[in-house]
């Protein structure tokens, strides 16, 4: 969920987002985590024509042979689906600034990954059940890794990983479940290529459960 209005998060939600996120399992219990939310203006401000320049590098690398082959066959509904995806990480950039929240997950000498992510999915879930959408992304920290941690302050001599971007917001649309290729598609069981031994033609999960 990229497009959020600008309101305020409440700090009480911001709260239980949080407590959400340390109670996730962490490598050997060390819990080498750190958690910078962001909602300065300035600091915002600061940050967005770098990511902005970073979605930029984006679309004219990782997803350039797409976004060709998109413009070359537009009315496809592969090509329709990526210019929305498109369309929709675009706004987050162009609107970096009126987000109204941001986290910053760091792990310390963990470049896997393992010890963070955990954390930042059950805060990402909070949110969800607080109403709030929220979009995590890599661009600063692949981009522009050293000046948003001169921006935010971070010491570099401690080991400290930027490992993503997270927004939050009030969506500006509606909630839906995800549109993914099925779990039998992708799934084997026992061995490579093989039947998982159910199919799931419909989503399992509304928003309800």
């Amino acid at each position: 969920m990229r497009r959020v209005k600008p309101d305020p998060i409440p700090l009480d939600v911001q709260a239980r987002i949080l407590d959400a996120a340390i109670r996730a399992p962490s490598g050997g219990n060390q819990q080498n985590w750190r958690f910078l939310l962001l909602d300065d203006p300035a600091k915002k401000a600061a940050l967005a024509p770098l990511y902005q320049h970073a979605m930029g590098q984006l679309w004219e690398t990782v997803y350039k042979s797409q976004l060709d082959a998109a413009a070359a066959n537009p009315d496809s509904p592969e090509s329709k689906s990526m210019f929305r995806v498109q369309r929709s990480a675009q706004w987050l950039a162009d609107h970096f600034a009126e987000v109204p929240l941001f986290l910053f997950p760091f792990c310390q000498y963990d470049p896997s990954g393992g010890s963070i992510f955990p954390a930042v999915w059950s805060a990402m879930l909070a949110a969800r059940a607080e109403g709030i959408g929220s979009c995590i992304t890599a661009l600063l920290q692949f981009f522009h890794p050293a000046e948003t941690l001169e921006i935010l302050g971070v010491p570099t001599d401690q080991g400290w990983i930027l490992t993503a971007t997270v927004s939050f917001g009030y969506p500006t649309g509606t909630w839906d479940i995800a549109a993914r290729r099925p779990v039998d598609h992708v799934s084997y069981r026992n061995a490579w290529g093989t039947d998982v031994g159910f199919t799931v033609p419909e989503p399992l999960w509304t928003g309800d459960n």
